[in-house]
């Protein structure tokens, strides 16, 4: 094998279970990265530039930028530290084994572990930008605007101040049903 895999593959690993088993929801965001960057890596290591590419840039540019900027917006970390005390070890390794088996079993029963691969050619990134840039571009378009709705959406849920979960100070009186505000 060759050792740059290797040195990728224990990266994605580490990331992960480093993402799994911190207690810290930042660093877990951070751990995310590390993997999310290493299989951008692996899949330049395959000479698959687009989807390395994208890779690289819509998880560790943009969701992983997102889930970093989300958590220090709430400054709620109490909460944060409560929400990762219950991990239940046993329930999660079992349905990655479930999900783990199933997936084998699919690639070993298709028939396609024995065959040679086809050389088809492989599409080039100026290509597939030409193709979304005259054909999709009106999806591309529509996705867009949804990830920036989003964006604007979760910043206006972050920043709010008022709502039912804040709860009334001691000593003030919070609002009364059935009565307008004094």
């Amino acid at each position: 094998m060759d050792i740059a895999f290797l040195i990728t593959a224990a990266a994605i690993l580490a990331g992960a279970a480093g993402a799994m088993a911190a207690r810290n929801v930042v660093h877990c965001a951070l751990c995310g990265v590390v993997s999310f960057a290493g299989l951008a890596v692996a899949f330049l290591q395959l000479r698959a530039e687009f989807v390395g590419f994208a890779q690289l840039l819509v998880y560790v540019g943009a969701v992983a930028i997102l889930i970093v900027v989300a958590l220090l917006l709430t400054r709620n970390f109490e909460a944060m530290h409560e929400a990762l005390a219950f991990r239940p070890w046993t329930l999660g390794l079992a349905i990655a084994l479930l999900v783990s088996g199933a997936v084998v079993s699919a690639i070993l029963g298709s028939g396609l572990t024995g065959r040679a691969p086809s050389s088809a050619p492989v599409p080039a990134v100026k290509e597939i930008g030409d193709l979304l840039m005259t054909r999709y571009v009106v999806a591309l378009e529509v996705v867009g605007v949804l990830l920036t709705v989003a964006l604007i959406g979760a910043a206006l849920v972050a920043l709010r101040e008022d709502g039912p979960a804040q709860r009334a100070k001691p000593g003030e009186r919070g609002p009364v049903e059935g009565r307008p505000e004094d």
